[in-house]
């Protein structure tokens, strides 16, 4: 992938109550297995209790999280708030860090149309990109 972005970085700054990256359109939250372990553990469950209210098998041992009919992530309170926000998934923690949204420039522009973090709050190093790619870190 080919940097288009300054030596300096790119801002991101997520606010609270956006939700955004966890509403509308149905989508897929890849859950790990550690991953899983850990959000059933902070929700006082068993992994395979957990995976069965939660999750949705997406492949041969690839599990998604549930989303409502409205495609809306079903961790999602009515406040807009990630109910599981300290153990949420790696793909929620480096949103919006991903490969496809950092493509281009106008990838990255067209979702901070969506998304009002994007251009806001810290400035993320090259560095610290190269990591949430890695799926090391957490933007937020």
């Amino acid at each position: 992938m080919k940097r288009w972005y300054s030596p300096d970085g790119v801002r991101f700054g997520c606010q609270e109550g956006c939700a955004f990256c966890c509403r509308g359109e149905p989508g897929v939250v890849n859950v790990e297995k550690r991953e899983r372990a850990r959000i059933a553990a902070h929700l006082g469950l068993e992994e395979e209790e957990f995976r069965r209210r939660y999750c949705r098998r997406i492949g041969v041992g690839a599990w998604s999280l549930l989303e409502h009919p409205n495609g809306d992530c079903v961790f999602i309170t009515p406040e807009n708030l990630c109910s599981i926000y300290a153990v949420r998934p790696r793909q929620c923690r480096t949103y919006p860090f991903w490969r496809n949204t950092l493509a281009s420039r106008a990838t990255w522009e067209r979702e901070g149309r969506e998304c009002p973090g994007i251009g806001q709050g810290k400035l993320h190093t090259p560095a610290d990109i190269a990591a949430y790619l890695r799926g090391e870190g957490d933007p937020s």
